[in-house]
């Protein structure tokens, strides 16, 4: 590559309202956590935009807000934003920055990159261990890409040599579960493979895809009687890949009563890992609080596109923008609702970390442990 030109991308996430993502302004409001919380008034944005906000966008605008289950809004603004990701053609190849490329003799700047398994959770544990949950059933989106290099033309004597693309495609895009693959589809730049997990508790996901070029090299010699001409024809295929961690999470909650002397009822749920809270009634009006709580949030690795060519490469700001649910202990703490009418909590154990405070992230204001916590 003869040389290397960067451009400026914003990292910015896109104003609530102005994008249809099959979101209304309030729900695509609550998305951008790790956005600077440069909060202005009602009359600045107003001079600002020439438009209203509504509370919950002014609201946003100033700080982050958390849920008290998983919100649906992150796979549906990254289901519909993922229609918005484009290949850059024969002679352009389009990838995050963190993809990995692999080059060939006739194929470059190949990758396939994960952009998004869901429905999904990235827990934060402590320092260290953030493990992104998934479910057992469900998607994930990749995009993949190349370009192709075609030798120049050359002359030497009697002889002129030349090259043209004769055909280039993507042949298969496969998910393997630990090496094994358990779906697959057509050839595509934006593949969307749904995929089911029965029996795993952890599990490496890797996307593949299947690259093949070929091209045509023609040989012209002049002759005492006229020109001679060969064709032939080179072909290359390469595969591309990247990996994901995982925890399938499959929550089965176990609960143990007992009937105490005065007749009160007691029960214990337990569940090896990070749980929400438990219904106690049918009616839903006794619940117990776990001590995790929720938030959305882009991943910033996807802020910018590299677009690169035979020549150079340059940073545009991606139309595509991924958005995960994170999971993190709150300093609200476990409690039951209602507070008066909702059972006792006589006392709550499971393993005790430091705080993960630190795996948060800039620019996220929540109400996240600072000390020592038990995560049931």
């Amino acid at each position: 590559m003869a040389s290397l030109v960067t451009g400026i991308v914003s990292a910015n996430p896109p104003r609530p309202g102005t994008e249809d993502n099959g979101l209304t302004e309030n729900e695509s409001a609550t998305l951008w956590s790790r956005d600077a919380d440069n909060y202005i008034s009602q009359e600045e944005y107003r001079q600002r935009y020439g438009d209203e906000r509504t509370s919950i966008h002014q609201l946003a605008n100033g700080t982050d807000i958390t849920f008290k289950r998983p919100p649906e809004t992150a796979a549906t603004w990254t289901r519909n934003d993922f229609a918005d990701l484009e290949a850059g053609g024969p002679d352009t190849s389009v990838h995050p920055p963190h993809s990995t490329l692999e080059d060939g003799v006739f194929i470059e700047d190949a990758h396939a990159t994960v952009f998004a398994v869901q429905p999904s959770t990235r827990g934060h544990l402590e320092s260290g261990e953030t493990p992104l949950y998934i479910a057992p059933n469900g998607t994930m989106r990749g995009f993949v890409d190349y370009r192709v290099r075609i030798p120049n033309g050359s002359s030497s004597g009697n002889s002129t040599i030349q090259w043209s693309l004769t055909d280039h495609e993507i042949e298969e895009v496969r998910l393997q579960k630990d090496g094994e693959t358990i779906a697959k589809t057509d050839g595509s730049h934006t593949p969307a493979i749904d995929y089911q997990i029965d029996d795993d508790w952890s599990a490496t996901l890797t996307l593949e895809a299947e690259v093949h070029v070929r091209l045509k090299k023609t040989t012209r010699t002049d002759v005492v009687n006229g020109t001679n001409v060969d064709v032939v024809y080179r072909e290359e295929r390469r595969n591309v890949s990247d990996s994901l961690d995982v925890e399938v999470y499959d929550l089965s909650a176990y609960p143990y009563y007992a009937e105490y002397p005065n007749g009160d009822s007691g029960v214990a749920i337990f569940q090896s890992r990070p749980w929400q809270g438990y219904t106690l009634t049918e009616e839903g009006d006794a619940r117990v609080r776990g001590v995790w709580r929720f938030y959305t949030a882009r991943d910033t690795s996807w802020d910018g596109l590299v677009r690169s060519n035979r020549t150079a490469s340059t940073e545009v700001e991606s139309d595509a923008i991924p958005v995960f649910v994170h999971a993190y202990p709150s300093r609200i703490g476990p409690r039951a609702e209602p507070v008066r009418d909702g059972p006792e909590i006589v006392d709550t154990w499971g393993t005790d970390r430091p705080s993960p405070a630190g795996t948060i992230g800039e620019n996220v204001n929540i109400e996240v442990v600072t000390q020592l916590c038990t995560l049931k």
